[in-house]
């Protein structure tokens, strides 16, 4: 074994080296079910799952922004929030607190190679000295009510054995997904899910009305559980004119917003089952391809003669 080469092969089919990361190293997707795949209290919950690092840094999301209520996050600001842990989901570790001043200078260098390819990667604005203040408060925050609702922690112990001092949260600040009680962890599926459709609402998003606001990607995986019970329902011939069946989640089902740019207008959103793939395996939305739409129809488009933005 070399010891200047860790390659981690990937789900999207991508390596990315541990040891010497490079920003296209990986995919969204990558870094969404790696997130939702690493958990936090060393994997322990008092719940039938544990809790995903994805779930956490959205919590982490919503808390930073809650902290400056009439002061809305930038998207960049948003999105360097979303993934203060995701060197983790590359790594696939969370070490608890613990650990972390016995595993020495090469794993904080490693970590630290992870996080510069990350913030290249999704041009992340740099911290200044008050941002960080309030984005360690928002962590700690979190951590204090993760320890009290989901690692079953008392109340004392919080402030005296795990030294964190802030109060927990008594009401969960997330929106419930359907099906979840407060404080429940998610299913690593859904997490990531969830995780992947912030994420690439943020991405690229020059402006904003709430950049931390998860009303819309938890709105996107409920239409999507829809429209794959919907598809389940079509008759036979017609699902198998799709090369791609609708599955009702996010990590699978490409969910487009398509804008048709002659006089007509017409707007139509929904997911993709079928057209051409790049080498990527990505589908290419400047040909032709078709859309199983959220009025349950299956239309053909055009991409070249259309705006499409993948939601």
């Amino acid at each position: 074994m070399r010891p200047d080469r860790a390659w981690v092969l990937l789900g999207s089919g991508r390596r990315l080296n541990l040891v010497d990361p490079q920003p296209d190293d990986w995919q969204d997707m990558d870094l969404a079910v790696g997130l939702s795949r690493t958990y936090r209290w060393g994997g322990h919950s008092h719940w039938d799952l544990p809790l995903s690092v994805a779930q956490h840094s959205l919590l982490v999301l919503v808390l930073r922004q809650q902290m400056q209520p009439h002061q809305p996050l930038t998207p960049g600001e948003a999105l360097r929030e979303l993934l203060h842990d995701a060197d983790e989901g590359l790594l696939g570790f969370d070490p608890i607190s613990p650990l972390k001043p016995h595993l020495g200078d090469d794993f904080a260098a490693l970590t630290q190679r992870l996080q510069h390819a990350i913030a290249v990667r999704y041009r992340l604005p740099d911290w200044s000295h008050e941002d960080y203040l309030l984005h360690k408060r928002a962590d700690h925050l979190a951590a204090a009510s993760e320890a009290l609702h989901v690692a079953g922690w008392a109340r004392d112990a919080v402030h005296e054995m795990l030294g964190i001092h802030m109060s927990p949260v008594m009401t969960d600040p997330m929106p419930c997904l359907e099906g979840c009680l407060p404080w429940q962890p998610w299913a690593p599926r859904r997490a990531a899910a969830v995780f992947l459709a912030k994420l690439r609402e943020l991405v690229g998003a020059d402006s904003l009305e709430a950049p931390a606001d998860l009303t819309a990607a938890i709105e996107r995986e409920a239409t999507l559980a829809r429209l794959g019970a919907a598809f389940s329902r079509l008759p036979p011939a017609k699902q198998r004119r799709c090369a791609c069946p609708v599955t009702g989640n996010g990590l699978t089902d490409t969910f487009v917003s398509v804008e048709t740019e002659d006089i007509s207008q017409q707007h139509i959103e929904g997911v993709i089952v079928g057209g051409d793939r790049d080498d990527d395996g990505q589908w290419v939305l400047d040909g032709q391809f078709t859309v199983f739409t959220t009025d349950e129809e299956l239309i053909r488009v055009s991409g070249w003669g259309c705006h499409v933005e993948i939601q």
